[in-house]
């Protein structure tokens, strides 16, 4: 059956890019068929079983990112690395290695809302991870002598990805402009300072509220019998102990009411000018419209931004943006950056005209429809492999409650006017919900005269 819904799915990708309409009947979409079961401990597990290759994808989806850390930031992430460093009956790296022992491959990440950790295995390997998962939920070793060395590793991955790195301090000083009171604001790899600090005691107790049953979901796509899988997570999971409490900070960002700068100093030749606007949680009725908008800004070098900024002007290297959405709140966002020999006061000058366009001026109805047929282009062939299906299915599942049928979000896609696009970027991409961060070149102390303002408009 597999096959068949694979060779639909091809037709649908066809004729997407052909830009014709699509027959309803031609989509088939596996994550119809997921079973959710909740255990008595609060667990709640996700199957979707599929026999078309000998293959399972596993994901375990914490609700724990770094919204949720209330003392010291990072802690959420630097679980990910403690993590695999042992557990009661497992040594440090032991549990990679059995995986990849089988030709499995097993990893994971840390967002701003959850922690993920997922395994791509071959199906004789299944019953082996449901344990291994559940042991180092249940019985991982969180040791001083394993704090210090992940603290390390942490702190040398945070110099490398951003206090050594233009665009990750850009990064990191755009969320901190754009929220100012919710927890999204504070980086998910921490501030320095905070990871430097963080005591044992403080791991533990994070790990004990949030690394229970009550907080954790399970997705598992492939090629498996549901009834045995959910046996085998019953008998390894089913004897956790739930928490009495999962703490969430309550904290609303306020509105914005004003536009916010910052301006951050570097050793760099070529600046970064970014841009965020309030824009709305994941799940809301704009989301779709915020995507097709990101998709005429900033998709492929046939995009707006990059004919205007890279080609016509010639005054950046590359330009990008789009949509963010998390689960208590979201952004638009835009990056560029400048050739050594442009100027970033022009290169903003040039990308809020492009912003004001959408504003002020109806798109094309073929550019309109190209747009919609990228975004339909990544949504079906997103069902091809059983990672990303389960990915899918965990994210909508842990964000939203539900998991969205496709052909629900292609409909509400098809249905995105050229007037939803003007009006949406007339409620959001406004002046007053406006956040600006430019990375220039860092003044030198022994100039005499000002720079010229479209240089960077700070004396050297």
């Amino acid at each position: 059956m597999f096959k068949e819904t694979r060779y639909s799915l091809l037709v649908l990708f066809a004729v997407c890019l052909s830009g014709l309409a699509f027959p309803a009947q031609a989509l088939d979409d596996p994550t119809l068929r997921t079973e959710i079961t909740k255990l008595d401990n609060g667990l709640t597990v996700l199957l979707l079983e599929d026999h078309a290759t000998p293959v399972v994808a596993f994901q375990m989806w914490v609700g724990a990112g770094s919204r949720d850390e209330h003392r010291y930031t990072g802690i959420a992430h630097l679980f990910e690395h403690m993590m695999f460093k042992g557990s009661k009956h497992i040594g440090p790296e032991e549990h990679a290695r059995l995986i990849e022992a089988y030709g499995g491959r097993v990893n994971a990440y840390t967002s701003r809302d959850r922690t993920v950790y997922h395994e791509d295995i071959p199906a004789e390997a299944l019953p082996l991870v449901i344990a291994l998962e559940a042991e180092r939920v249940a019985h991982l070793d969180i040791n001083q002598a394993t704090l210090d060395s992940e603290r390390e590793v942490v702190l040398e991955e945070r110099r490398m990805r951003t206090e050594d790195n233009p665009q990750g301090l850009a990064l990191e000083a755009l969320l901190a402009t754009r929220f100012v009171a919710h927890p999204y604001r504070w980086p998910v790899i921490g501030w320095r300072s905070d990871v430097e600090q963080v005591t044992l005691e403080a791991c533990q107790e994070f790990f004990a509220h949030y690394y229970a049953p009550n907080n954790l979901v399970l997705v598992v796509v492939g090629d498996f019998a549901s009834e045995e899988v959910l046996a085998d997570i019953r008998r390894e999971f089913g004897k956790l102990k739930p928490s009495a409490e999962v703490p969430r900070n309550p904290t609303v960002e306020p509105e914005q009411n004003g536009e916010r700068r910052t301006q951050v100093y570097f050793d760099l030749e070529s600046p970064i000018f970014a841009a965020a606007w309030h824009a709305p949680a994941a799940g809301h009725p704009d989301s779709i419209t915020l995507d097709v908008i990101g998709e005429l800004l900033s998709a492929g070098r046939s995009s707006r931004l990059y004919r205007r900024l890279v080609y016509e002007e010639e005054q950046a290297l590359s330009a990008s943006g789009g949509y963010w959405e998390m689960k208590d709140d979201g952004l638009f966002y835009a990056f560029a950056g400048v050739r050594p020999d442009g100027s970033v006061v022009r290169v903003e000058e040039l990308f809020f005209d492009e912003v004001r366009k959408l504003r002020e001026e109806a798109i094309s109805q073929a550019e309109l429809e190209k747009s919609k047929r990228q975004i339909e282009v990544r949504l079906v062939m997103g069902q091809e492999m059983n990672h990303a299906l389960a990915a899918r299915i965990g994210s909508d599942f842990t964000t939203l409650g539900r998991i969205r049928p496709l052909e629900e979000q292609l409909a509400i896609l098809e249905a995105v006017s050229a007037e939803d696009v003007q009006r949406v970027a007339q409620k959001y991409l406004i002046e007053k919900h406006r956040s600006v961060v430019r990375v220039i070149p860092r003044p030198n102390p022994g100039a005499l005269a000002p720079v010229d303002e479209a240089k960077g408009g700070e004396a050297r």
